[in-house]
């Protein structure tokens, strides 16, 4: 009760809140409770029948326990920073009269700010009628399995809005029925158990399944459908292995190598280039394949400048590797804008699923006839062909086909096939006047809405490009 009405002004000081007064502090607070007693009545009879409001400002060690608690949270610190000596002295010297809080009382605090958090976000979750769930699993570097799930829905604002429903260690075995089980309790801890409208996840069965034995509509994540996509057609290329294999040996040598990475440096420095470090690929993520391609085509001329002073086995690239690299990178870059768009969007990114893949088919049709080296020419026949298959049946996806058609954006000119777009018109009619209560005529046939306007985005981006190509042609 005391330290609601006294803050803390050095390590043996305090002043009271309701007047000016300081007081000797020697780690108790009963010089605070004579105070409060005896000049403002505090716990005394004589309180009864007055009324007593304390100030509702934040006291000074309140401000910087708080400011405290968000450094560790937003920049992911250890508690043990509380303990360490450097800390205590900037501290110290930026404010000689505040305690730090020791180990103990920080994690409670970041306790209570964590519960705090939560309720807020419960509360912003419980006024959406309707939300969707996306869901990914994951390995940390010591082996441990996580499982986290995100709902996103619309706020009264009409602002896209997200929130982490949790991030939890995943010890069972990865079957859909645990998978099932842990949403569950997620679910209905939120309260969201009815609102949900459909789950996003991976390809993989056991996701697939855990939506099935959820009830819930199930949408596979386009972004990891790509990289699929990719990947296989990468595998698919085997003369673009040869490549892929000595641009990790030659990227490994100059990550390893003291000497490597100080001339390379030195080399672009005397060709007034900047000094970018070469990348290392990721197996799991297909644009880390890229971005490896790209940084060694771009840094042709320093790194092999650096390579010719170096005593090493490596085989370097030849002009020629260097015209295929050139253009794989050519047909590869518009998937790298696919998934970059996708993962950077901060709207509803379902309308954009079917249209990204119309510009990728219409893209990589149209490149084909300017590629004239014969590993650009497979790894694009090689690329056109898995996206017709794998997304064979994506415009028949009911969440994604009007989704498409309701962006005033797309229409029913998102769509590769009319037949699905005029489903789909059908479907929304339908739906439009079930919700009206309107009987449709037996024979009436539904008409297309109007076609979108061609789209004013003028950036030099190959996919948007070809998406006002394909505008121009409908048009004429």
């Amino acid at each position: 009760m005391a330290w609601d009405h006294f803050t803390l002004v050095s390590p043996n000081k305090v002043r009271c809140l309701i007047c000016p007064q300081e007081l000797a502090y020697h780690d108790n607070t009963s010089s605070m409770m004579r105070h409060l007693r005896s000049i403002h009545h505090v716990g005394t009879p004589q309180m009864s029948n007055q009324t007593f409001n304390p100030p509702p400002a934040v006291s000074r060690k309140q401000q910087l326990d708080a400011a405290l608690v968000d450094m560790i949270v937003v920049d992911m610190q250890p508690f043990s920073i509380v303990e360490d000596k450097g800390f205590k002295a900037f501290v110290n010297l930026l404010d000689p009269t505040y305690i730090i809080p020791n180990r103990k009382a920080l994690g409670k605090k970041v306790d209570d700010k964590y519960k705090a958090t939560k309720e807020k976000a419960m509360a912003l979750v419980s006024k959406a009628s309707a939300v969707s769930l996306t869901a990914d699993m994951w390995t940390s570097i010591h082996m441990d399995a996580y499982l986290a799930v995100t709902c996103h829905f619309i706020t009264e604002e009409v602002q896209l809005s997200t929130v982490v429903l949790g991030v939890q260690k995943f010890p069972q075995t990865h079957t859909a029925a645990h998978l099932a089980e842990a949403k569950d309790v997620l679910m209905e801890e939120w309260g969201i158990k009815w609102k949900v409208t459909g789950l996003v996840t991976d390809c993989a069965p056991n996701m697939i399944a855990c939506a099935n034995l959820l009830h819930l509509r199930h949408i596979m994540c386009f972004a990891h459908m790509l990289n699929l996509v990719v990947k296989r057609s990468l595998a698919q290329t085997p003369e673009l292995e040869d490549i892929r294999s000595r641009g990790r040996k030659i990227v490994g040598h100059f990550k390893s190598s003291t000497a490597a990475k100080q001339k390379l440096s030195e080399m672009q420095r005397q060709l007034a280039r900047p000094e970018h470090k070469l990348i290392q690929e990721v197996d799991t993520r297909w644009n880390s394949t890229f971005a490896v391609l790209e940084r060694l085509f771009n840094e042709r001329e320093p790194m092999g400048a650096a390579l010719a002073s170096l005593s090493s086995d490596l085989t370097p690239f030849t002009s020629e590797d260097y015209q295929a690299m050139h253009q794989c990178l050519d047909v590869l870059k518009p998937f790298h804008q696919a998934t970059v768009e996708l993962s950077e969007e901060k709207q509803v990114s379902a309308s954009k699923v079917i249209p990204l893949v119309k510009m990728l088919k219409h893209y990589i049709s149209s490149r084909c006839g300017h590629i004239t080296h014969p590993l650009g020419m497979k790894l694009a026949t090689n690329l056109k062909n898995n996206l017709i298959e794998k997304f064979a049946m994506l415009e028949k996806v009911t969440a994604l086909s009007m989704a498409t058609l309701l962006d005033p954006r797309f229409k029913e000119l998102g769509f590769c096939s009319q037949v699905c777009a005029q489903t789909a018109i059908e479907r929304l009619i339908r739906e439009c006047a079930g919700t009206m209560h309107i009987e449709l005529p037996a024979q009436s046939q539904p008409q297309s809405p109007p076609r979108a306007a061609p789209s004013n985005r003028l950036e030099d981006d190959s996919l948007w490009h070809s998406w006002t190509g394909m505008l121009v042609l409908n048009n004429r």
